[in-house]
């Protein structure tokens, strides 16, 4: 393609310019006020150079669109047979087939029973080679077996079907907390049943090395990479034991990894952990193959409220799966987090992967960011630190026996404290949930079904479990409170903000707040525009706030803030915030009745459980 004449028109530059601009835009900040690290501590750059001498990671075969998956998830067999066929004549290539108890039961999941799985598969064209992927829960010898019994009830050759049988005691154990069996005792029965299986014609993959358990506790992209890496040694090392050579156990087995909004990190993971496989492979002597990668859009980052938010999180999601190198990508509905979802909402999760398929095109480049210095980097260094990590835990025996010592969970746990402190703060941001609040929000509508019961626990072997998150409910909880005083009072509990000055003094501290309290579920009152001092305590009587803050410049705070502070305290205030940071004024303010400052970097959280308590919540 020729260049464009217009670019012939614009001096060439280099980054020795775009730092001379950067440095004027920053007016004497750091530069490292650009930075910013992930939960493992990499360092991520405002701008990269080329990676001239990278080389694309073998994956998905260029020109081959990837899987698109459609969970099937429900134990009623004829609503689950309406879902499964709709979704595969309306652009669905396969069907995830999730199991009670499995790593992806989200509230639901079909039960071990042949009579449903019969039901939920009737008109399902498995000779033809529809991508079927186990989500297996604690019952997985018996659910995969079920599998198999009805193809062969069907009169499928198994070398004609095209299922990822998708075992997974470890990921299991570490989802649920127990297992009927402990691990050592269980890898010659997961050996036995893939020999059995294969002796009947299956092709496989049979085992998973699966990540979400670990993302969806909150935990880290390498923390991810190395319990996936470990659990599916083990599986290698089971099926060695068992009697399958090393060369063939490889191929046996495929992956799972979440995939989030974090765009870049999330290219990064799926481009790491196939290098990171590649390296495992030649360690045992092999020559490194491509293997399975499966992707679903993340758990963790659903929201309840403004939950149609969800649909940009999934496709951000799912195109950096994509461009990761994702073989098969499963997108949650955007209705997941409140219930089943309904039929339009698998229809916009099918729609998500249709566009960028049919559309976008993502597919006919392989590995697209290769050469890309920002991914190149965070590949490289994400490898580095999913390789040490991925080093501890097998010097502790493994990543079932990580689980049993706890060691494994507790560092999982620090990261999830570090996540919930980011959110709390607003460093990491649900748009439409901690920021951008909208509180006259629609209901949004899902199936009338009630949760899968919980698997009981007659297990031998009991960890402490990786506890599954959403990053929203917190906020969430509180929401959830002003819904009952308003459905109570038919009103919301409500913060008067009281404008000082001109727009341009309290517009943005203004939108600030609202967006703060909102958050909680608290409304926010504030006149059309300024009021004078004289007039803010009529306006705050009128408003029937309890709660009020003030939102100006810090220019005004110093001439008029401690007088409006006073009238609002008067006029009967109960506690009284101010949008920003006091600076030398605080003792001043306070004394004339703030009695909080809110600003950014705050502990949000903090502040809207105090402000709930305030108002009896």
């Amino acid at each position: 393609m020729a260049k464009l004449p217009l670019a012939r028109d614009f001096p060439a530059t280099d980054e020795t310019r775009w730092k001379i601009l950067v440095e004027k835009a920053l007016k004497g900040a750091p530069f490292s006020l650009l930075e910013s690290k992930s939960y493992d501590g990499i360092a991520v750059e405002p701008l990269y150079s080329r990676a001239a001498d990278a080389h694309v990671i073998p994956g998905r075969a260029p020109g081959k669109p990837w899987e698109v998956l459609q969970r099937i998830e429900l134990g009623d067999g004829k609503v689950a047979n309406a879902q499964a066929l709709d979704d595969l004549n309306n652009g669905a290539s396969g069907l995830a087939l999730v199991f009670q108890g499995a790593v992806g039961d989200y509230g639901y999941g079909l039960p071990p029973s042949p009579a449903v799985l019969n039901t939920a598969l009737e008109g399902v064209h498995l000779d033809w080679g529809v991508p079927i992927e186990l989500q297996l829960g604690v019952a997985c010898k018996e659910a995969a077996l079920m599998v198999a019994n009805l193809v062969q009830m069907k009169g499928v050759a198994p070398s004609d079907v095209n299922i990822r049988f998708g075992f997974d005691p470890i990921g299991a154990l570490a989802s649920n907390g127990w297992s009927r069996v402990v691990w050592p005792d269980m890898a010659p029965i997961c050996a036995a049943v893939v020999v059995e299986l294969i002796e009947q014609g299956f092709a496989g993959p049979f085992l998973v090395g699966d990540g979400r358990p670990v993302h969806a506790a909150g935990g880290s992209e390498a923390q991810e990479l190395a319990f996936a890496l470990s659990t599916a040694i083990g599986y290698l090392r089971a099926m060695e034991a068992g009697g399958i050579p090393r060369d063939e156990a490889r191929r046996l087995i495929f992956y799972r990894l979440a995939a989030d909004q974090n765009q870049f990190l999330t290219i990064a993971k799926f481009r790491a952990l196939r290098k990171l496989w590649s390296r495992v492979e030649e360690s045992c002597g092999l020559e490194p193959e491509t293997a399975f990668v499966s992707a679903e859009t993340a758990w963790r980052m659903m929201t309840r409220r403004d939950p149609h938010g969800n649909i940009v999180r999934g496709t951000i999601a799912t195109l950096s799966a994509a461009l990761g190198g994702a073989d098969a990508v499963t997108v949650l509905p955007y209705s997941t987090a409140l219930g089943l979802p309904d039929a339009f909402s698998r229809r916009v999760a099918r729609n998500t992967q249709t566009v960028l398929i049919e559309e976008s095109n993502l597919y006919r480049v392989a590995d697209p960011a290769a050469g890309a210095g920002a991914i190149e980097t965070l590949t490289d260094e994400l490898c580095a630190a999913a390789w040490a990590l991925f080093q501890d835990i097998e010097k502790t025996g493994g990543a079932a026996e990580a689980l049993r010592t706890g060691q494994f969970q507790r560092e999982v746990a620090k990261v999830r404290g570090e996540r919930e402190s980011a959110v709390a703060r607003r460093k990491d941001s649900l748009v439409g949930t901690s920021d951008f609040p909208y509180l006259a929000e629609d209901a949004v509508a899902v199936l009338d079904a009630a949760p899968t019961p919980p698997c009981d626990n007659p297990g031998e072997q009991s960890v402490e479990r990786l506890h599954r998150m959403r990053l929203a409910e917190p906020f969430e909880d509180l929401r959830d409170r002003s819904d009952a005083y308003f459905a109570k009072h038919g009103e919301r509990p409500k913060v008067f903000l009281a404008y000082l000055g001109r727009p341009a003094d309290f517009n943005a501290r203004a939108s600030f707040a609202r967006s703060l309290f909102e958050a909680g579920g608290i409304e926010a009152i504030a006149p059309e525009d300024a009021q004078d001092i004289e007039s803010l305590a009529k306006a705050f009587k009128a408003s029937g706030a309890k709660l009020a803050c003030l939102c100006s410049s810090d220019k005004v705070y110093a001439s008029k803030g401690a007088e409006a502070a006073k009238t609002l305290s008067a006029a009967g205030a109960q506690h009284i915030y101010l949008a920003g940071k006091p600076g030398e004024h605080e003792a001043a303010l306070k004394a004339a009745g703030v009695n909080d400052f809110v600003s950014a970097g705050a502990d949000i959280l903090a502040v809207l459980r105090q402000a709930h308590a305030n108002l009896g919540l």
